[in-house]
């Protein structure tokens, strides 16, 4: 079992950076493929971006494409997103989420455990 926790949100301007953490729990993160997804009110969760477990190969979602960028680091069991050229439509409540999939998968359906999320609001 692997347990998740966010860090890292906050309040920022449009076109500033922030970086979020995900720290997980359990001697086996290694295996996991963990993603990051966002949920803006009255919108549905929507995948942000992720990085297998295997070769960590990361994909992400197009609208963050050349701005966002995940990272692991396995020997500290955390996952990095680097949020940068911040824009007001990145606000939401953004996640972490793990599964054994070998590569990332954009359905949320397939992600076994999710961490409670932090808050990024980008002001314009």
């Amino acid at each position: 079992q692997v347990q998740l926790v966010e860090s890292g949100g906050g309040l920022v301007q449009a076109g500033g950076s922030l970086r979020l953490s995900c720290a997980a729990s359990g001697r086996t993160f290694s295996s996991y493929t963990i993603s990051w997804f966002r949920q803006a009110p009255g919108k549905e969760r929507e995948f942000v971006g992720g990085i297998s477990w295997r070769g960590g190969v990361t994909s992400y979602a197009d609208s963050v494409k050349g701005r966002f960028t995940i990272s692991r680091d396995n020997a500290k069991n955390t996952v990095y997103l680097q949020m940068n050229s911040l824009k007001p439509e990145d606000t939401g409540i953004y996640l972490c989420a793990a599964t054994s999939a070998t590569l990332v998968v954009t359905s949320r359906n397939i992600y076994n455990y999710w961490g409670q999320g932090t808050q990024v609001t980008v002001s314009s």
